[in-house]
């Protein structure tokens, strides 16, 4: 009880950088999400292929991966608020500028015509390019908010924090459908990406003002910086010996630490990928539903993916009062929240009763990957120093992209192929497969790289 009205007393301002976080967040997945919501219009109007999709969505995540190698090194450079400050200003443009695709797309073609490259129709070479500069922007979101959670959140409190923060990426998912649809509808799919892409700007205000490393923070009372920092290095090194314990890329990759959150992240977020970019047209093939028909149950879905970030990020918690160390307890976590999208494996026997079924069981395993996202990303913070953990970040969530890009690359060809053949459910049903087993096997890998957390 002491103990319990103690953290009381001191403060709550890194709650105020958790809430900062979240809504950077929140806008990072709508600005991410407009493309996917308008896939069946610009299916239609540009005569687009699920290739040609593919194609695009596996563009932003090569470009997000390769840029968040580098943006979580910038941001280690750099610092949080600056580095975090950039980003948005890169991919707020980059929003904006898929509603100039056509006339991007014209200049990019004449271009790669000159270069002797062709094939790619003109719609298909400005979303690329649009796409990319979103990508670039946006990749140095979550090395950015992790850092920022590792600078305010002592190490018990990292995963219950980044599951708030991270449960922004579900608040965009939701807010999406109820949005976008309606703008286009109303205002033309055009201003769909200028409105919400111009929504980041105002975010810029707050974070500018509200933001300072913690030792900077005038905000921040003295009980409050010695709480966040009681289980850090901060407290036994001081901040000259931590600049030079900065770690070059392939020192980081001699550790089988790196490797374990690296491939953690390779092998499960192209589930996540495929869930973001393609559940609507999943709607629209399977079920006939178009426009705003899919509004409410892709709300209804990511919602429940709210739950499970914030509910994996308490997880660890409820091992860690039962006596185990804050590493341990977290894996532990991991492995219950890995046997959840194992449902997913019964989306096409029972969708033929009705869409509610497969939507509330992909909810339910859209849900699971944001609790493991949540533990995943603060094993990172588990296993390395505070100078490190973007650029690890960085590592990892380039990895996770590269599986992301051949997850839509391929998954954009699959349905292609069956699609031609009259079978498209066969080619849904091998994808949900692959998202089912997919975070089990990643523990596994997991635990035999690094056997013990230390």
């Amino acid at each position: 009880m002491n103990k319990t009205k103690l953290i009381n007393n001191i403060g709550n301002y890194r709650w105020t950088i958790c809430t900062l976080l979240f809504f950077g967040t929140t806008i990072n997945y709508l600005d991410r999400q407009v493309l996917s919501l308008l896939h069946p219009i610009l299916e239609e109007e540009l005569k687009w292929t699920n290739t040609d999709y593919g194609l695009i969505t596996a563009v932003f995540q090569l470009t997000y991966g390769l840029f968040t190698l580098l943006s979580g090194r910038l941001i280690d450079k750099i610092g949080t608020k600056k580095g975090y400050a950039i980003a948005l200003i890169v991919w707020s443009i980059g929003a904006i500028l898929h509603a100039f695709a056509i006339p991007i797309g014209k200049g990019t073609s004449d271009l790669l015509g000159i270069l002797g490259i062709t094939g790619i129709s003109v719609s298909v070479a400005g979303f690329i390019i649009a796409r990319a500069i979103l990508a670039i922007g946006e990749s140095a979101n979550f090395p950015a908010a992790i850092k920022a959670t590792a600078e305010y959140f002592p190490k018990k409190e990292r995963s219950l924090a980044t599951g708030i923060f991270n449960s922004g990426s579900n608040i965009g998912a939701i807010l999406a459908p109820l949005t976008v649809p309606w703008i286009a509808y109303h205002l033309g799919w055009e201003s769909s990406f200028i409105i919400i892409g111009s929504l980041g700007f105002v975010w810029l205000v707050f974070w500018w003002i509200y933001y300072d490393e913690p030792s900077k923070q005038k905000r921040l009372t003295a009980q409050e910086y010695e709480y966040i920092t009681e289980d850090s290095e901060v407290n036994i090194i001081n901040p000259e010996e931590i600049k030079e314990t900065k770690t070059s890329w392939f020192k980081l990759l001699a550790f089988r630490e790196t490797w374990a959150f690296t491939l953690g992240k390779f092998f499960t977020d192209g589930v996540w990928w495929f869930l973001l970019f393609w559940l609507p047209s999943y709607l629209t093939s399977q079920f006939g539903l178009k426009n705003t028909d899919i509004t409410l149950p892709l709300a209804v879905l990511y919602s429940m993916t709210m739950v499970g970030s914030i509910c994996g990020g308490w997880f660890p918690l409820y091992f860690i009062k039962k006596g185990y160390d804050t590493a341990p307890a977290r894996r532990k976590a991991m492995f219950f929240i890995a046997l959840i999208p194992l449902v997913v494996l019964l989306v096409q026997p029972l969708g033929e009763i009705t869409f509610w079924i497969p939507v509330l069981l992909i909810g339910t395993c859209a849900s699971a990957h944001q609790a493991w996202s949540a533990n995943l990303y603060s094993t990172a913070s588990d296993m390395f120093p505070k100078s490190a953990i973007a650029s690890v970040i960085g590592i990892g969530t380039m990895a996770g992209s590269i599986g992301g890009a051949l997850t839509s690359f391929l998954v954009g060809k699959l349905f292609d192929a069956y699609k031609a053949s009259g079978d498209l459910t066969m080619g849904y049903t091998i994808v949900f497969t692959f998202c089912a087993i997919a975070y089990l096997f990643a523990w596994f890998i997991m635990k035999l790289l690094v056997p013990k957390i230390k």
